[in-house]
């Protein structure tokens, strides 16, 4: 079996977010996504707008371009004032070519 090593991109944050992250994602490159909700607790602690709706998890399989540029765009426009965690590793795909 053919595998292609590509990025698998973790966006965790504010549920108030989904929406803006996901026309993001589109305009930087990405196809496709998974979404889910979650909950969690990290150094800020619980982040105020938790309350107000869940948190979202949202991975999506891109370039490995492509991933540095969500990561790039995270950090400009939501690290310092929003609850969003990151992180991208190198995972093996069948059929790349659906997400690159």
């Amino acid at each position: 079996m053919e595998t292609t090593t590509i990025s698998l991109v973790t966006i965790i944050a504010e549920g108030v977010l989904r929406e803006r992250l996901l026309d993001d994602l589109k305009r930087l490159g990405a196809r496709g996504w998974t979404i889910g909700e979650v909950q969690g607790h990290g150094i800020r602690g619980i982040s105020e707008n938790f309350w107000a709706g869940s948190q979202v998890r949202i991975e999506t399989l891109v370039s490995p371009a492509v991933g540095e540029a969500i990561l790039a765009h995270l950090q400009e426009h939501y690290f310092t004032d929003y609850s969003v965690t990151a992180f991208v590793h190198d995972v093996r795909v069948v059929r790349a070519e659906r997400y690159v």
